[in-house]
């Protein structure tokens, strides 16, 4: 029984772990999914006022189109030059700092962009006339700190782009050397190898040639059978080499004596 109790126990234990961690994940992705969908809700809302503060620089004309011109500007540079150092970031990590420095400037940013829109609302036109100037340089201040920003992060991505491009091309070039190096050591070697061995193989076949060709070749003439130089005489010539030749020999014989009769 208190094996069976045990076990029991065990398995209690693991549904209620098991039901735990269910909830956890649950809860996890219900508050991610939330957190998505919020973004893409201001995101949408975002896009909805930019394109109605566009809207109003078009149509209306005073002090209103004036203040929705000026509240896009801020917008719309401050969403650049977040876009710009969020798409960096990955690759510079310095990138960073400017990321925080922009949520400051976005903060003063968010303030100014109040005071514009309780100033589209105000009734009284020397009232907005009077508090518009200071706005809009409050809100080029911004934008030029903005840009300046946006700027120096671009000529940066630029510059480390530069490098890495001729760091690149300059391997590039070094490896294009390597391809085109054949001629090396070892084809010098066995040039010469083959250049020695031809020229062994081409001494050895002409003595070997002369050799053949004292060896094997005519035997000297016969004496009284030419002229002393080399030449044929006049009885080769005349093909009486022969029969002279054995007209001698039957004169040297020794003629028989008398007989006796």
């Amino acid at each position: 029984m208190d094996v069976f109790g045990v076990m029991i126990g065990l398995v209690l234990l693991f549904g209620i772990a098991a039901l735990v961690l269910a909830v956890v994940g649950t809860v996890r992705a219900a508050k991610t999914v939330a957190a998505k969908i919020g973004q893409h809700e201001a995101n949408a809302r975002r896009a909805v006022e930019n394109a109605t503060l566009k809207a109003k620089t078009y149509t209306k004309a005073g002090p209103p189109g004036q203040i929705a011109a000026v509240r896009l500007g801020l917008r719309t540079s401050l969403d650049g030059t977040r876009q710009v150092l969020e798409g960096g970031l990955p690759q510079d990590g310095q990138l960073g700092e400017s990321l925080a420095l922009l949520t400051r400037l976005d903060a003063h940013a968010a303030e100014l962009d109040a005071e514009l829109r309780m100033l589209e609302r105000e009734p009284d036109v020397a009232r907005i006339a009077a508090k518009l100037p200071e706005l809009r340089r409050r809100a080029e201040r911004i934008t030029r700190s903005a840009e300046t920003m946006r700027w120096a992060a671009q000529d940066r991505m630029h510059r480390f782009a530069d490098d890495e491009l001729g760091r690149l091309s300059q391997e590039c070039e070094s490896e294009a050397g390597a391809l085109r190096h054949w001629d090396g050591p070892s084809s010098g070697a066995s040039s010469a190898s083959g250049s020695s061995a031809t020229s062994s193989s081409g001494t050895s076949g002409s003595s070997g040639s002369a050799g053949a060709a004292g060896g094997t070749g005519e035997p000297a003439a016969r004496a009284g059978l030419t002229d002393g130089k080399g030449r044929a005489g006049a009885e080769e010539l005349l093909g009486l080499a022969d029969p002279l030749a054995k007209l001698a020999q039957r004169l040297r014989k020794p003629s028989a004596g008398p007989t006796a009769g």
